[in-house]
């Protein structure tokens, strides 16, 4: 658990525990004595166009969610903190105090795109000097207070499987405070869940694997739910899920993943994938066409206090990596802090590392500590440990009587920006590490550098990356990358997952040149455009229309497929261009449909033109309204421009059902 006391531990500050256990409390003590601290003024809030207060908040119920956006056990309490508010959309205000561990976590901008990354919709707002958390003595991550409506504190509680405590505290609340004439029943609207860039034909891609033999290269495509198969060089060879962030087994459109991140192949060209966010390991089989579940449930499960599962019954906890070796897969299990192995033949997993406390503590593999370990690499004979929580790589010996040895990280909250030579390197949360060649690469991802380690003398240096946040090529320290997750290397080229670029990266091991790998895709599997930068879901030719010249406009309506409404999360783009030159773009942060959009057009010629419409619309399913969908669409409009023409056209669009 984050708060680097102990793993799998509730911690309790006074009521929350009490209230869950008891079976008849007094209504008094669902009300909070103690009045809330009001948020400073000054910081920066996302998901909302205002700084919220809690005095504006009054009649509400408030949950504050403390949280730090690497990690894993704040990541695992999102469901529960988005089932909480859509059962109490119209009493509860879920607010996400987003208190950094690492200084890139810090930033506004970085949140923001985690926030996307995660569908985190509520109000966030950044604690970067812990002001709040310190005004609400808070020690863990994650940590929650609860607050009454009229500004007062309920209780407050660290850790994880927080649905049914807060589900009985704030069902037992509302009669309470309704009866006392104090609770406003009314759901409050935020502009939130604003997509921070967008959509590329990747969307946050997490890891990436190689492969020389076959001339393949797979790419986790986490935000999109999907694994991408190209050749080396690019080419889109398929698409293997459906987008939508499910478990579902079954041929590559058929099945569905939920945040994948890990891959590894089988000596069979079989492919084993950490399905990170459905708690499972899949099995994708390419002379079938198929993907199965080999091990997890699709729900997390606590695996502490055992050393062997079976893994066609029990579920996993966020596998972040994984690993062939010797016949089986070593699983990086990111939320036990522990290296779990699969074996094929059994379907049976077994401890291979980690006690289960997160400490960077050496020794004996079941005893020694490990700390979110996310990324796995080998020589053989050591198995390479990304640990991202305590800023180290380490190693784990596969021999018999193997030990866990730290090569470089000295503590979890020791991080920095540091190249040199053992205890005096410094990283922070890497998250891959690739072996070749006798060194380690690896992945400083929240330094947005790729550095090479050598383990027999400790030694770290940067080889690619200035350290900047950014999407540049270029030689060595002056190309840019955005928290980097993945690696894999292969002869004289190191392939990223250059996340939050949404984009693959390569560098060229001899002088370090850094150039984006530009997806090809002939067959539109990916429905990119030809310089890979945009996916359109769709592109769309009218028929030609007659215009007046001079300054003018089309009107484009847009209506919503029966069944489906507006997704107010976040808001519709239009971009226009004409003649292949920007004309101007609209943002609708509230869209109400069927909408009728002018698209103004100064200064129009006679004559043929060109005129093209990038439509970005979001939209759910009426009754499940967990089913939201995005839809990117290239318009194409042949204007024909005359002096004589009475009024501008209109076209009408509308974007499909689910596929």
């Amino acid at each position: 658990m984050n708060y680097h006391a102990g793993m799998n531990r509730l911690l309790p500050i006074f009521l929350a525990l009490t209230l869950l256990l008891s079976q008849a409390v007094p209504a008094q003590e669902y009300v909070g004595q103690a009045p809330a601290r009001e948020f400073p003024t000054g910081l920066d809030w996302i998901n909302t166009d205002e700084p919220l207060t809690l005095a504006g908040l009054r009649g509400r119920i408030v949950l504050l969610d403390f949280w730090t956006y690497g990690c894993i056990n704040c990541v695992h309490v999102i469901p529960d903190l988005a089932a909480l508010q859509a059962k109490y959309d119209e009493e509860l205000v879920v607010i996400g105090v987003h208190s950094a561990k690492f200084a890139n976590e810090a930033l506004t901008d970085n949140i923001a795109l985690i926030a996307e990354r995660y569908g985190r919709n509520e109000p966030i707002v950044n604690d970067a000097d812990f002001a709040i958390w310190r005004s609400y003595g808070m020690n863990a991550w994650p940590g929650f207070v609860l607050i009454d409506p009229e500004g007062r504190i309920v209780g407050s509680h660290a850790g994880e499987g927080i649905f049914e405590l807060f589900d009985h505290l704030i069902g037992s609340m509302i009669p309470i405070f309704e009866n006392r004439g104090t609770l406003q029943r009314q759901p409050l609207a935020f502009r939130s869940g604003t997509v921070v860039q967008p959509r590329a034909a990747l969307r946050f891609p997490g890891k990436v694997l190689a492969d020389a033999a076959s001339d393949r290269l797979f790419i986790a495509d986490s935000g999109n739910n999907r694994i991408v198969v190209t050749d080396l060089g690019g080419e889109v060879q398929a698409v293997i899920g459906n987008g939508a962030r499910e478990l579902r087994d079954g041929s590559f459109l058929e099945a569905a993943f939920n945040a994948p991140q890990g891959m590894t192949l089988d000596p069979d060209g079989r492919l084993y994938v950490a399905d990170t966010g459905n708690h499972s390991l899949r099995l994708v089989d390419f002379g079938l066409g198929t993907v199965t579940t080999v091990a997890g449930s699709g729900s997390q499960e606590y695996m502490f206090g055992k050393t062997e599962v079976n893994g066609l019954t029990h579920g996993l906890n966020s596998p972040w990596d994984v690993l062939w070796l010797d016949g089986q897969v070593y699983v990086a299990m990111a939320g036990q802090h522990q290296i779990w192995r699969f074996d094929p033949e059994s379907s049976v997993l077994e401890l291979f590392a980690g006690s289960g406390r997160e400490i960077l503590q050496d020794g004996e593999l079941a005893l020694a500590g490990l700390n979110q370990p996310s990324g796995l690499s080998s020589d053989g004979e050591s198995l390479f440990i990304a640990d991202s929580e305590a800023s180290a790589i380490r190693a784990a010996g596969l021999g018999e009587g193997g030990m866990l040895t730290t090569l470089v990280g000295t503590g979890l909250f020791d991080f920095g920006d540091v190249d040199g030579t053992g205890d005096e390197v410094r990283l922070q949360h890497a998250l891959g590490v690739a072996y070749g060649d006798g060194v380690i690469y690896l992945a400083d991802t929240y330094n947005n550098r790729i550095k090479l380690l050598d383990p027999n003398d400790l030694t770290v240096r940067t080889i690619a990356g200035s350290g900047e946040a950014g999407l540049g090529d270029g030689q060595g320290l002056e190309a840019t990358f955005h928290e980097p997750g993945g690696l894999s290397l292969l002869p004289g080229l190191l392939y990223v997952a250059d996340t939050n670029n949404h984009a693959v990266r390569m560098i060229a091991l001899d002088g370090a040149q850094v150039r984006t790998l530009q997806l090809q895709d002939p067959n539109g599997q990916l429905l990119a455009r030809s310089d890979g930068a945009m996916v359109y879901d769709e592109e769309v030719s009218f028929d030609p229309l007659e215009v007046a010249a001079g300054d003018t406009a089309l009107t484009l309506v847009l209506s919503l497929p029966d069944g489906y409404k507006a997704n107010n999360l976040a808001p519709l783009s239009l971009d226009w261009s004409l003649d292949g030159e920007p004309a101007g773009s609209l943002r609708v942060e509230s869209p109400e449909y069927p909408l009728r959009a002018e698209l103004p057009l100064a200064g129009l010629e006679a004559g043929q033109h060109a005129l093209n419409v990038d439509v970005a619309i979001y939209y759910c399913q009426a009754e499940l309204t967990e089913l939201c969908l995005i839809r990117q669409a290239r318009l194409t409009v042949p204007l024909e421009a005359g002096t004589g023409a009475a009024a501008a056209g209109e076209i009408q669009w509308q974007p499909p059902a689910r596929d």
